[in-house]
């Protein structure tokens, strides 16, 4: 059986974020959450007319942008 070097982290309790939300989190201004996620820097999923931070698809994209060998 084949192992990952992966380290195992589990999912945050949301899967998504309003954008006020993550802004809080953050730090950083709701304009700047926009503004990311307007160049494709940041997951968005509509749910009908709001976008809201995928949060879930982010954590995962960073984690695998890291070197863990």
């Amino acid at each position: 059986m084949e192992t990952s070097n992966t380290p195992h982290v589990s999912a945050p309790q949301v899967p998504v974020m309003t954008i006020e939300r993550f802004s809080e989190l953050t730090g950083l201004t709701a304009d700047t959450v926009r503004g990311q996620m307007n160049q494709g820097n940041l997951p968005i999923i509509k749910v009908g007319r709001r976008r809201l931070v995928n949060v879930a698809l982010f954590t995962a994209e960073c984690l695998q942008s890291e070197d863990w060998s």
